[in-house]
Formats: C-alpha cells, sequence, structure tokens
C-alpha cells in the first residue's frame, strides 16, 4: 500500500494559493487546502485537483487567530497522521501612505503574514522533525525586497517570513527539514486588478506579468527531492525585477 502524502496549503483557494494546490495535487499529494471566508472560491478549487483526479479537502480557520489555528491544526492532525509539505500562503494587503497608515491597517498585514507563519508552522514542523522529512515553503514577495510607495506594512511582513524562514532553516536543517521561500513579483491574479497594467509591465525586464502556474512549479520544485540539498533560500520569481 502506498504511503499518503500530505500538503497544506494555507490560502489555497484562490490565485497563487491555487495554483499551488492544483500543482502539488498533480505532484501526487492530497492537497488541504486553508481558507478563511469564501468557501465558494475553496470549493472551486477543490473541484478543479479532483477534476484531475486528484484528492483535497478544504478546512476552515483565520491562520492570524491563535485559538482558531490550534484547533483547526488539531483536526487537521486528528485525521492525517503526518504532513510532508507545508505551503504558507495566506497573506492580505491593506495599502496606505505609512505617515497615514492606521494601526490596524498595519497589524492586521503582519498578524496574517507572521503570526500566521508562527501559528502553521510550529506545529507541523513539531511533526515534521520527529519524522525526519519535510519541505516548508512560504510566499513572500519581490516587495519584500524593492521599496513600493503604500507598502510598508505589506513589505515589513514579507520580509519578516523570509528572515524567519532562513532562521528556522538553520535548526531544522539537521533534522531532515528544509525551509525555503518563495518571492514573487507581478502576477497576474485577481491582487493587481485595475492596476495601471501597461506600465507596470515596463518595470519587469521580461516585459509581462507572471503566471501562477510559473509559482506554482517553483514552489512544486522545492517541494521535491529533485531540491534535497536546497534549505534556507528565497527564490525571486519576477521576471528579472529584483
Amino acid at each position: 500500500m502506498m504511503e499518503e502524502r500530505v500538503a497544506l496549503v494555507t490560502g489555497g483557494s484562490r490565485g497563487i494559493g491555487r495554483a499551488i494546490a492544483v500543482e502539488l495535487s498533480r505532484a501526487g499529494y492530497r492537497v488541504i487546502v486553508t481558507y478563511k471566508e469564501n468557501v465558494a472560491a475553496a470549493e472551486e478549487t477543490l473541484a478543479l485537483i479532483r477534476s484531475e483526479g486528484g484528492q483535497a479537502e478544504a478546512v476552515r480557520f483565520d491562520v492570524a487567530d491563535s485559538s482558531e489555528s490550534a484547533a483547526a491544526m488539531e483536526d487537521i492532525f486528528s485525521r492525517h497522521r503526518e504532513i510532508q509539505v507545508l505551503v504558507n500562503n495566506a497573506g492580505i494587503t491593506a495599502d496606505g501612505l505609512f505617515m497615514m497608515m492606521s494601526e490596524e491597517n498595519w497589524d492586521k498585514v503582519i498578524q496574517t503574514t507572521l503570526k500566521g507563519f508562527f501559528n502553521v508552522t510550529r506545529p507541523v514542523v513539531q511533526r515534521m522533525v520527529r519524522n525526519h522529512r519535510g519541505s516548508v515553503v512560504s510566499i513572500s514577495s519581490v516587495s519584500a525586497m524593492m521599496g513600493n510607495r503604500g507598502q510598508a506594512n505589506y513589505a515589513a511582513a514579507k520580509s519578516g517570513l523570509i528572515a524567519a524562514s532562513r532562521t528556522l532553516s538553520t535548526e531544522v536543517a539537521r533534522l531532515g527539514v528544509r525551509v525555503n521561500v518563495v518571492a514573487p513579483g507581478l502576477i497576474d491574479t485577481e491582487m493587481i486588478k485595475g492596476a495601471p497594467v501597461t506600465r507596470i509591465k515596463e518595470i519587469i525586464p521580461m516585459g509581462r506579468l507572471g503566471k501562477a502556474e510559473e509559482v506554482a512549479k517553483v514552489v512544486r520544485f522545492l517541494c521535491s527531492d529533485d531540491a534535497s540539498y536546497l534549505t534556507g533560500q528565497a527564490v525571486f520569481v519576477d521576471g528579472g525585477m529584483y
């Protein structure tokens, strides 16, 4: 009997998260998709995976909420003994010039990305370490390294994700667990709807927006045995911007 391989993708109901969930399903994983509110989008992701013969399930919780996360993770582990792959994709934006930014908008962006990383990654890595195997990939952004007006909160959260991941990678490398980051550039998803695409393309050396599937394929590689000697890295999938 073949061992079930399980991948957990936070914020996997739409955009890059959905593409990652589909790609990992194609790689043979049973995919657990988490979402905060949009059950219809989550169900659509599951339908896409199942239409290709994959196995998937959706779990609703807010990664920024410690008690919700703890309960959800306990439920997941009651049904799945081991998670081999974790992708921290959940994140939000609340843009605005720093000197006029509300404390609420600062906090909720930091909480979702960084507290969410803590709330989900810690229990998963504890089990990965016991099993001496596992791969964690967190989704950052080119904004972590390039100044972008109106995104101080987002940049702080995404650069913090890189630093936390690199540190964690040094702690668990000898225990069979790899920790990496993928930092997308400007990707053609709902997040950039309404943006001046023509002007945006001018700042991308490749002259086009990226596709969510292009990010997903890099994540799939990092989770695979082909990347077995790769940890503590941040891979920028940005068409040459950084």
